[in-house]
This record gives structure tokens, C-alpha cells and sequence, in this order.
């Protein structure tokens, strides 16, 4: 097999919520074999497979791609749906049905951001069955974009790994790397985590693509932080920082967002929300996004979990945007107060997980805004500030 078709075996194979998806579709659909499948110009390969009627795919076959209907959804990329073969006006004198067996199929297209169509999320059964309601084609279509997305993610991982190499800082730049992704990705993986479960246990309550919509978020943020992650990297290596500012798009509902993901992956947690702005905040939303998630996260990684957490976004009579993360707890001792926002510091909690680059990375976005993030801790809360000027 070409080295570059194994890799994309692997690909597929690395994305953890594939099994769920694979799952998720034969419940949806009461289809027999699902499958993700890579589809070139000349080739067809199973690259994971639920196979529940013996069809005898299993990752690393082969089919001759001309004989597929996922060769014709690679030309014209649509998603295609057959709920009787036998009977559709369009396939009934089709010969792939007959060649392998089928009366029912659907498959969407896997689609890459730049619109390569990488291949497809596609089943088959041998009976007839009803596929053609919106439910079932827009969750179908939403878990073929989700696969994508996480195709995305890997290829952003690798060239943001062979970036890295950098003979002078590599040691150290990898050690901030994994440190970033355990601490910024934690949170959307786990509200992908939590979504693909509450989505198992209602597939038939209509809740369904609601549930996927929100899991396609987040896997688009954690694409986003990926890129975040590589800015991170050259500002190490002296450039610093930088963002794209922009005050036309709505900064709201990325902050809605991020607390819908955490509000999802802990459920035990309260968090109350004051989001009542409506003037444009000149800034660069996905880092915004990136700096309130790991102020957030630190609040339910500190914070007394029987309290809630508050959450104040606004814009001051002077202009200026302020965004505030509140918990309760134990305070932030007066000799960790200085290196808080300090790379590796994790203040008086020396033996909490990971790198210790939550504050000081959400620190580095707001310098890099010319504003400015505080913190204050007494016995009775403690509060994060991030305070953005208004643009002359």
C-alpha cells in the first residue's frame, strides 16, 4: 500500500470519537456497515469500519473505485441517499446495488477545508430503509464535516510539530507545545467527549443534530487553538504575539461559546453569565476565546466546586471592554501572586498537572492588545480581570 494511503489510515485511526461516529450511524440510520473510507481517483480504501452484516471490509481493504458510488460523490460532492435501491428512479438500473449486495445507502462527502473531498462517511445495508428525512441527512452531513475537521486538526499538529524544529529552542518549544495542548484543548476535547455521549443516549429524541452542531464547534475551536499554539511558538522564539483585530464580527458569541463547552464537559459546575454588550469590540475573537477559556478553566480547576463561578462581559462609559472570571475558594497566597503570570508557575499548587501556561499565555494575548489582565484573591474570591482599551 502507497505510504501516503497508510498515513491516512492512521489518520483516521487517531481520531478517538471515530468508533462513537461509526456507532452514532448505525444507530441513526439502523444501517448494517458503516464505514470511513479514503477515495482518490483510483483508489478506494476502508480506513475504519463497523461492519454488523459480515460484509468483510475491515480497515486497509480495498475496492475497485470505479465500481463505487463514493467515486461519483468524490466528482460531484453531494451527499447521496438510496432508501430502496430496487425501486429509485435514479439506481435502480445502477450496478453497484446488485454488485455488492445493497438495497439502502447513503454517503456524504469528507471535505477539507481548502474543498479537497478526501474521501466519505458512507453505509450500506441489505434491506430498505427510510434515510431521507432532514434529521438523518444533517446529522449525517455534520459527522462527515466533524471527521474532516479532525483530519484538519492532525495535518495542523504535524506541520506545526516539523515548524518546531528549530535547532536552538527545540527542547524547550516542545516541552510549551504539549504544555499548551494539554492545557487549551483539555476543555473543547472534553466537551466533544461529553457530546458524543449525551448524543448515544438521545438519538431518537430529535436532540441529535443540535448535539452534533455543538461538537462540530468545538472541534473548530480546537482547530482555531492550533493555529493559537504556532503563534505561541514564535512569540517564544522573539517575535511575540500577534493578532488579527477585527470590530465587525460579533465578540458575544465566542465568549458563549467557550461556557457552553465547559458547562458541557462539567455538568456539576454552575457558572452564571452577565454577557450584556452590544457595542463592536475591536479585537481578535479567537484570541479572546483562547484567553476567557483558560481564565475560565482555571476558575473550575481552583474554585470551590459548590459555588458558582461569575462571568461579567461589558463595555465601560469610557470605551474601554472588560471581561471578568469570578470564583470562590481558597485564596491565591500573597507570596504566588507575583510569578502568576509567569511561564511554569502554578502558584501555590505546585503539584497540579500540567506546564503551568493557562495564565501566562492568556497573559501574552492580552499584552499583545496593549491590555491588561489582574488579578485580586481574598478570602472570599477571587477575580481575573482583562481589561481592553479602546482603539485610538
Amino acid at each position: 500500500m502507497p505510504t501516503d494511503l497508510k498515513a491516512d489510515i492512521d489518520a483516521i485511526q487517531q481520531i478517538g470519537a471515530v468508533p462513537k461516529i461509526l456507532d452514532v450511524v448505525s444507530r441513526l440510520t439502523g444501517m448494517g456497515f458503516v464505514a470511513v473510507a479514503r477515495v482518490t481517483s483510483d483508489r478506494w480504501v476502508c480506513c475504519a469500519v463497523r461492519d454488523n452484516i459480515r460484509f468483510g471490509l475491515e480497515p486497509g481493504s480495498e475496492l475497485r473505485v470505479e465500481t463505487t458510488i463514493c467515486n461519483e460523490i468524490r466528482q460531484h460532492g453531494e451527499t447521496v441517499f438510496i432508501d430502496d435501491a430496487q425501486t429509485d428512479e435514479v439506481f435502480r438500473r445502477h450496478p453497484t446495488p446488485a454488485m455488492y449486495g445493497f438495497r439502502s445507502y447513503i454517503s456524504a462527502p469528507i471535505v477539507l477545508a481548502d474543498g479537497e473531498i478526501w474521501g466519505t462517511l458512507c453505509a450500506i445495508d441489505p434491506r430498505p430503509r427510510d434515510l431521507g428525512s432532514p434529521e438523518i441527512l444533517g446529522s449525517f452531513q455534520l459527522l462527515g464535516e466533524l471527521i474532516a475537521s479532525q483530519l484538519e486538526l492532525n495535518r495542523r499538529f504535524e506541520q506545526s510539530q516539523a515548524d518546531l524544529m528549530d535547532e536552538r529552542r527545540t527542547a524547550e518549544l516542545r516541552e510549551q507545545f504539549i504544555g499548551v495542548l494539554g492545557h487549551d484543548l483539555r476543555n473543547p476535547l472534553a466537551s466533544v467527549d461529553a457530546g458524543m455521549r449525551v448524543l448515544l443516549k438521545n438519538l431518537d429524541t430529535g436532540k441529535a443534530p443540535e448535539i452534533i452542531s455543538m461538537v462540530q464547534k468545538s472541534v473548530m475551536r480546537m482547530a482555531g487553538l492550533v493555529d493559537n499554539i504556532m503563534d505561541f511558538a514564535r512569540g517564544r522564539l522573539g517575535g511575540g504575539l500577534t493578532v488579527k483585530r477585527d470590530a465587525k464580527q460579533p465578540l458575544a458569541p465566542v465568549l458563549e461559546q467557550v461556557i457552553d463547552e465547559l458547562e458541557m464537559a462539567w455538568p456539576a459546575i454552575t457558572i452564571e453569565r452577565d454577557i450584556g454588550f452590544d457595542e463592536p469590540v475591536n479585537c481578535d475573537r479567537g484570541k479572546i476565546g483562547q484567553l476567557f477559556s483558560n481564565l475560565l478553566g482555571n476558575a473550575i480547576t481552583y474554585g470551590d466546586s459548590e459555588q458558582p463561578i461569575r462571568v461579567t462581559a461589558k463595555t465601560t462609559a469610557g470605551g474601554s471592554f472588560e471581561l471578568s472570571v469570578t470564583n470562590h475558594g481558597a485564596p491565591i497566597l500573597p507570596e504566588a501572586m507575583p510569578k502568576l503570570f509567569k511561564p511554569y508557575s502554578r502558584g501555590d499548587h505546585p503539584g497540579q498537572q500540567g506546564l503551568g501556561l493557562g495564565l501566562f499565555i492568556a497573559s501574552e494575548i492580552a499584552r499583545a492588545h496593549q491590555g491588561t489582565l489582574t488579578a485580586d484573591s481574598t478570602a472570599e474570591a477571587t477575580t481575573f480581570v482583562f481589561t481592553l482599551p479602546p482603539t485610538r
